[in-house]
């Protein structure tokens, strides 16, 4: 073999070497661009995922926080085994959370003219209805009741004092009807402690 030939194979070997290690290194650079675009689309998923509206609401007028004291607060049992719970709204005065299930509703109160309590959900979507023996939660926009029949522990007591009252006027009822009605001049036993107006005193 010549030294010209030799000379040949030697540079065709370099040429080789340098080709490769220019394609590997291309290769090498483009694989981390390749790995940095799949955060980059993360990001912006992220970025145009849409937050829930933050709901403001109006502040209460003195009726509304009038009629907020008078709502029944706490756990109620209602038909079907089913529960719901009346709490003050922590962020706004005057305003109430009823839960039912999963559902929570931000409700405001109001007193109507026949005396019975409306908790209206500032959605428009529900409206809690309070009297004193019981509380329904209706669906307006469906036209429907959700539940009825709630009972919380103020009810009960009004129900428990309404019922004893109504035993205490039945009695009383029963012992004037037992009483026979005195004649005029005498007592109830129909004796007579003094004479008749009309007969001469002797």
């Amino acid at each position: 073999m010549t030294g010209s030939y030799r000379l040949k194979l030697a540079f065709a070997a370099v040429s080789c070497a340098l080709a490769l290690g220019i394609s590997a290194t291309s290769f090498a650079a483009d694989v981390p661009k390749a790995k940095s675009s799949k955060p980059a689309a993360k990001a912006g998923a992220k970025s145009t995922a849409k937050k829930a509206p933050v709901v403001v609401l109006p502040a209460a007028d003195n009726d509304q926080l009038e009629a907020a004291k008078l709502v029944y607060y706490g756990h109620y049992e209602c038909e079907l085994k089913q529960v719901v719970d009346i709490t003050e709204n922590a962020k706004d005065t005057g305003y109430v959370d009823v839960k039912h299930g999963k559902a929570l509703y931000v409700m405001r109160p109001v007193l109507s003219s026949t005396g019975a309590l409306r908790l209206e959900d500032v959605k428009g979507q529900t409206l809690m209805v309070q009297i004193a023996n019981k509380s329904m939660l209706l669906d307006v926009k469906a036209g429907h009741r959700i539940v009825d029949d709630c009972v919380g522990a103020k009810q009960r007591e009004l129900i428990e004092a309404a019922a004893k009252a109504k035993e205490a006027a039945a009695a009383a009822s029963a012992a004037s009807a037992a009483t026979p009605a005195s004649a005029p001049g005498q007592d109830v036993n129909g004796a007579m402690p003094y004479p008749p107006a009309s007969a001469p005193v002797k």
